[in-house]
């Protein structure tokens, strides 16, 4: 019989999975799998039981917001054999999800966990860490730290909060080098973000729809710091039209990006505190991640690109 290693994350979205979790297991055991269960305790416990499993399991299915499916993906990249994973998406955002069309029905999403096919998509290396979709600084992220909920829809609320805040010198702002593919330039920036998926903080489009999952290469957008009130209102109207301002905005694609800044700068890495720093290395590790989809959903079907 095969086995399957399922965590979850039982305060995952006020607790949504428990009343269906019987029903879960049951898709799991009439899929051919003898399942053991591990909820999860504390802050990286997905982490740390996915990095150091020692049962010889054919599947991972995890069971959380993004940030818990960071942590087991996170996980299995530190592992030398690896498996495909599965999502239960049950956060409040679930860009990833939405971006590979995985159902936020709990009993669908559990189906395609186990009865789907794998696909190879890229995962992202912040330096000694690893993300799945998303890598950003700036913009009031030291308020949504201590606030997660606020961090995982940033970019969401990020018009509002523009809208909300004439005042721009309180913008923290920060000046950085950037070196990609040869190119390197130096400028004030308020916002950045290395994304490898079309929805981020359930907002979507910005990035664009020319977005491919598996090829080697990242979708990067950096906002500059508006030096008027003129400008704040461009950059502005551009998020809400969802289009990139050239002339406020760096947009451009890359499987290998370097930021240098003085000062040490937070980051959020899949909308969970990344640390601070002043040098960062992101590399994308193409095809690493081997993760279960609907069948008919797998690469260069039109519908998955949709």
């Amino acid at each position: 019989m095969k086995k399957l290693l399922f965590i979850y994350n039982p305060l995952s979205g006020v607790g949504q999975l428990k009343p269906k979790l019987a029903d879960v297991l049951d898709i799991f055991v009439k899929a051919g799998y003898e399942v053991t269960v591990y909820p999860t305790q504390k802050y990286h416990d997905a982490l740390d039981k996915t990095r150091t499993y020692t049962g010889e399991y054919d599947l991972v299915v995890c069971s959380g917001g993004d940030g818990t499916l960071d942590e087991v993906v996170s996980g299995m990249e530190n592992r030398e054999k690896k498996v495909p994973i599965g999502y239960i998406p049950t956060g409040t955002t679930n860009d990833f999800a939405s971006s590979l069309h995985i159902s936020r029905n709990i009993l669908e999403a559990a189906d395609t966990a186990v009865n789907g096919i794998p696909f190879a998509c890229d995962v992202g290396r912040f330096n000694d860490d690893f993300f799945i979709y998303i890598a950003a600084f700036g913009l009031f992220t030291d308020v949504s730290y201590e606030t997660k909920q606020s961090m995982k829809n940033i970019l969401g609320h990020l018009a509002y909060v523009l809208e909300g805040t004439k005042r721009i010198f309180n913008i923290p702002s920060y000046r950085i080098k950037v070196q990609h593919d040869g190119e390197e330039f130096e400028d004030e920036f308020i916002f950045g973000m290395v994304t490898n998926s079309r929805s981020v903080g359930g907002f979507r489009g910005i990035i664009g729809r020319d977005v491919v999952f598996d090829d080697g290469e990242f979708e990067v957008t950096l906002i500059k710091t508006p030096k008027n009130p003129i400008e704040l209102n461009e950059i502005l109207g551009a998020l809400v039209m969802k289009q990139i301002n050239s002339e406020r905005m760096y947009s451009f694609k890359t499987g290998e990006i370097h930021f240098e800044s003085v000062e040490e700068i937070p980051w959020t890495l899949d909308g969970e505190f990344g640390g601070v720093h002043d040098h960062v290395l992101i590399q994308n590790k193409k095809q690493a991640l081997q993760i279960m989809v609907k069948e008919g959903l797998e690469k260069g079907k039109p519908d998955f690109l949709a």
